[in-house]
């Protein structure tokens, strides 16, 4: 028997069935193609599921959801998930009142009345006609699109799946208005996103009911099936745990992974107990920093919210420090008011805080832990006040008193000021650092864990990368003696002391300072730096931070880079909070807040020239830059100080591999120390850069044995022309691999690029040049073949000025800067652009750049004319596929290529002949779509059609008649009239129509006013 896709695809039908779905073949249900609900099946379950409806409120409800307007697609799948929560209102008057009757799309109260039903095979027309593999269906609406891939076929990946959906969402695009998820699947790799997700946020669901995963890698289909699609489990995540945020202008779609629904979902019921048994404690929520932790906590705070088992309560979130409260408050503000159902509010003092709380129920406060040492009054008795800590870590314990030996006065922890301020509210914790065991204070406090996601967990998910560490001490050469002596301070003040005064001591320990921050040293650090960073600033966006020992030691040192590299003084700059005592000249370098609130946007701009940020507190919690990839740490720390810290750099960001941790102070053995504390699995996962030499020296191998008998020497000598040329051959060379073998070398090359972008430090020039051999080709081929993914650290102007210029030596002067272009100009077709292709020595490189160039004038043909574009997509990738399967040589395919590009000039140019625009002309090839209208219809009449669209279309471009309904059925009816006014054949008319219309919003979006 035979594995297929279609062996997967039946074996999800039979999964689902077996959860109580119906099961429809697509082709076997009757309706309009262009319809992506279920219509017959929509108003039957209004009927079921709404009490009272009529037909015509049903019918108001189903012309509501169907057109949302022509916005955004992220912003119309907002809008109806909106109307999914809220319901649809449809006015309507009884008895001469005016009313509205608000449609439940879906009964979430009552899962199993509604229509669960999976269908495959379902045909939708659309700007194109595609047919998903596997769609889930909710009382007729689409909700879920699998797209599945062979298992059996080497060939077929799940990243091919993923860019399956991402065309969907441009062909059929109204299938996704409706959308909650999307399930990429090849059987083996299985994962989920939403419409905004990129691949790397298409995470796997590895958990059925909240155990712990399996450590065999394989994501089999059947345990994210397990744990999200029975109905109930369904129904909870799309009402629960999807959010909406605005971030940076653009909407984003957020889903819970599985670690957040289940850690919520165990708190809440945790949260229930607690109540019940009055023991005030839930317990803590361990989620590796940069894990989703703050979402999870939103997630928490929307079911407790919603759920009358805890009488409306009130949410007190907590936090340590003022930037923590504002970082975590806007993440709860720019969370969907769906989910929270209230806007959150900062109390900016003590006395704010009892106002706040005096309410008898409800809101969702956020505070600071200085606010409760500052009395030791009651704030408020109540009991339904859910009091949340973030980072429930040693700032927030000390329940048990101690004597002050000067004063003879009792002292106590924060822990006790807490509970008697809220005497009856119960305590919940989240943290992304462990428990200091040795310390039972948290236990006492909060509770016992309620969840652990650690950091092996979250790197094998996907929801953080891997740290590596380089230790560079040495380059120093700081004296043992003061090593042992910082060591010995920070440990005589850890055994008799609270971590908040051993933060205030660092600036007395000033015999340490004199050492570590001297000019002979910090001139050294400054070299070093440089010379690092310089060798790694190409990776992602190049954004880095340097933490030092104190401020004074920050200034020194930023002071010195500048003097060494003047034109960076817009590259790097120093984060620090001001002070009354401060040195006049300091005041222009470290500047007030609202600087530094602008230096923290820019610095999280990935475009900005700000890379790097001098610190030696600020933003070493709470303060994410997901690009950021390189931390240079000159300042002694400890326990989850320094794991927070370090935990910068782990952020996942498009190809990021890792995040790397260079060590100026010798903190390996704190490193190893603060590891202690985590799991088990965790206490090797910051493992030396050795590891990351090895891996190298391995990959490198493997492109020698791609590339065994191309002889690629030439790279290594002192002709630039001679080294351009061999990048040039090792392109083609590589290009005339078969397509498996290709994707291999590539993925390979990925490989190596990483793994020598963190050990750069440890490889010899001979070796840094040979790979960056490697790295030149690999962006060769994917550039020009398109069928690699090409890593951001890549793509910098150095390899991309010397492929270019590789191109030029083989006598095709612009075909690059052609094709990058943003919007290319069907005139570079020419006849002396054609000649120069043809003559070519490199016949893969011309084919891959030819392909390249036509699919860019594809698209600016599907901007304009959605008939002409289809048809030269199609005949294009009839050429390629001939190509690729080496039915026609390198040769032929150019040749094909060629006769395309006259073609799709000649058709550019086809309305000059008619007297009409390429708009006019578009209209024209949708009135002409279908042949039987020429045999009916003078060409004549046709053109003068094409003229009066255009001028229909111009003419209502102001009222926005994209956005509303009325006016776009105003539209429809307006063109109706025009077609029968020239007596269009009505066998034709609808489908003209509908060509007409699509034309029509093309035209409408892409032309000026």
């Amino acid at each position: 028997m035979s594995i297929n896709e279609n062996t997967l695809e039946q074996a999800i039908i039979a999964e689902l069935q077996e959860k109580g779905y119906a099961y429809s073949y697509g082709p076997d249900i009757e309706r309009d193609y262009h319809d992506v609900i279920i219509e017959e099946t929509f108003v039957s379950m209004m009927q079921t599921i709404n009490p009272g409806i009529t037909d015509v409120i049903i019918n108001e409800a189903y012309k509501e959801i169907r057109n949302l307007g022509l916005l955004k697609l992220e912003d119309l799948n907002e809008t109806f998930h909106k109307y999914l929560i809220e319901g649809v209102g449809i006015p309507y008057q009884k008895n001469g009142e005016n009313r509205t009757f608000t449609v439940k799309l879906i009964d979430f109260e009552h899962p199993g009345v509604n229509d669960f039903r999976v269908v495959n095979q379902y045909t939708i027309i659309e700007y194109k006609t595609k047919r998903p593999d596997v769609i889930v269906f909710i009382n007729g609406i689409p909700m879920v699109v699998f797209e599945l891939k062979n298992t059996a076929k080497d060939y077929t990946t799940i990243e091919q799946a993923y860019q399956q959906i991402r065309n969907y969402q441009l062909d059929i695009p109204t299938l996704f208005h409706y959308n909650a998820f999307n399930v990429i699947c090849d059987g083996l790799d299985t994962r989920i996103g939403t419409i905004t997700s990129d691949f790397t946020r298409y995470m796997a669901w590895k958990s059925e009911n909240g155990e712990k995963p399996n450590d065999n890698g394989i994501n089999f289909f059947t345990v994210l099936l397990n744990g999200v699609f029975p109905k109930e489990h369904l129904l909870d995540i799309i009402h629960n745990f999807i959010v909406f945020q605005n971030i940076k202008g653009k909407t984003v779609k957020i889903l819970a992974g599985y670690h957040q629904y289940f850690a919520v979902k165990k708190a809440v019921e945790r949260t229930k107990q607690a109540i019940r048994d009055k023991s005030r404690k839930v317990g803590v929520v361990w989620h590796t920093q940069g894990s989703g932790k703050s979402l999870s906590m939103v997630f928490y705070t929307g079911l407790v919210v919603s759920n009358p088992v805890f009488e409306n309560p009130t949410i007190v979130v907590l936090t340590d420090r003022k930037d923590l409260d504002n970082q975590l408050f806007g993440t709860f503000c720019a969370s969907s008011k769906l989910l929270l159902r209230q806007t959150p509010v900062q109390a900016e003092s003590r006395k704010e805080l009892k106002e706040l709380l005096d309410v008898n129920a409800g809101g969702i406060i956020f505070t600071t832990i200085q606010k409760f040492e500052e009395s030791r009054e009651v704030i408020n008795a109540r009991s339904n006040i859910i009091f949340m800590a973030d980072e429930a870590h040693r700032s927030q314990y000390g329940m048990e008193g101690k004597i002050d030996r000067e004063t003879g006065k009792w002292k106590y922890g924060m822990a006790k000021y807490m509970r008697d301020a809220l005497p009856n509210a119960t305590f919940i914790g989240f943290t992304g650092t462990p428990i200091d065991m040795k310390d039972k204070s948290t236990i006492e406090v909060f509770g016992n864990y309620i969840d652990v996601y650690d950091m092996t967990q979250a790197v094998e998910d996907g929801a953080t990368v891997p740290i590596y560490y380089e230790n560079r001490t040495a380059k120093l050469k700081l004296n043992e003696a003061i090593l042992k002596k910082i060591d010995e301070e920070y440990a005589a003040l850890s055994s008799d002391a609270t971590e908040i005064e051993i933060e205030k001591s660092k600036t007395d320990l000033t015999s340490i300072e004199a050492v570590v921050g001297s000019p002979e040293r910090l001139d050294m650090l400054a070299n070093d730096i440089i010379a690092h960073y310089e060798d790694r600033q190409y990776v992602l966006t190049g954004k880095a931070m340097i933490v030092c020992m104190t401020r004074r030691i920050a200034i020194n040192l930023y002071k010195i880079i500048l003097e060494k590299r003047p034109d960076w003084k817009n590259k790097v700059k120093v984060v620090l909070t001001a002070s009354n005592q401060d040195p006049e000249e300091w005041h222009d370098i470290i500047g007030n807040k609202t600087y530094r609130d602008e230096l923290a946007t820019e610095f999280k701009d990935i475009t900005s020239e700000f890379k790097i940020a001098i610190v030696v507190d600020m933003w070493l919690t709470g303060f994410d830059v997901p690009s950021m990839a390189t931390m240079y740490i000159d300042k002694p720390m400890k326990g989850h100080n320094l794991m927070q810290a370090i935990a910068r750099v782990n952020r996942v960001y498009k190809d990021k591999e890792a995040g790397l941790i260079v060590d100026y102070i010798g903190m390996a053995a704190d490193l190893r120390n603060a590891l202690k504390q985590y799991t088990k699995r965790d206490q090797d996962k910051v493992p030396d850069l050795g590891v990351a030499y090895d891996i190298a020296m391995a990959k490198l191998e493997v492109m020698r044995d791609f590339f065994y008998g191309h002889d690629y020497k030439e790279f290594f000598g002192d002709s630039d022309t001679a080294r351009l040329k061999a990048i040039a051959d090792g392109v083609d060379f590589a290009l005339g691999f078969e397509d498996e073998e290709q994707k291999e070398f590539v993925k390979e090359a990925t490989a190596l690029s990483q793994a020598e972008t963190l050990c750069r430090s440890l490889l010899d020039v001979h070796t840094k040049q040979e790979i960056e051999y490697f790295k030149c080709v690999k962006v060769g081929v994917s550039k020009i073949g398109g069928n690699g993914k090409i890593t951001a650290n890549e793509i910098n102007a150095r390899i991309t000025k010397m492929l270019s210029q590789a191109i030029e030596q083989d006598g095709v002067f612009n075909i690059f800067a052609e094709t990058g272009k943003k919007n290319p100009e069907i005139s570079i077709l020419s006849d002396e652009y054609m000649a120069r292709v043809r003559a070519m020595k490199h016949k893969n490189i011309a084919a891959e750049l030819l392909r390249d160039l036509l699919e860019d004038n594809i698209k600016i043909f599907s901007r304009t004319g959605v008939v002409k574009s289809q048809l030269f997509s199609e005949k294009l990738q009839n050429v390629l596929k001939r190509y690729n399967n080496r039915m026609i040589t390198s040769a032929e395919v150019i040749e094909e290529l060629l006769n395309l590009s006259k073609e799709m000039t000649d058709a550019y140019s086809a309305g000059e002949e008619k007297g009409l625009t390429p708009e006019e002309l578009a209209f024209y090839d949708a009135l002409v779509a279908d042949p039987e209208v020429l045999r009916n219809m003078e060409d004549k009449i046709l053109v003068q059609m094409a003229h009066e669209l255009t001028e229909l279309i111009q003419r209502s471009r102001t009222v926005d008649w994209d956005k509303k309904q009325s006016a776009r059925a105003y539209m429809r009816t307006q063109v109706k009239h025009l077609l029968r006014k020239y007596k269009y054949p009505p066998e034709q008319a609808k489908s003209a129509i509908d060509t007409v219309i699509k034309q029509a919003e093309l035209m409408s979006a892409n032309i000026e006013l």
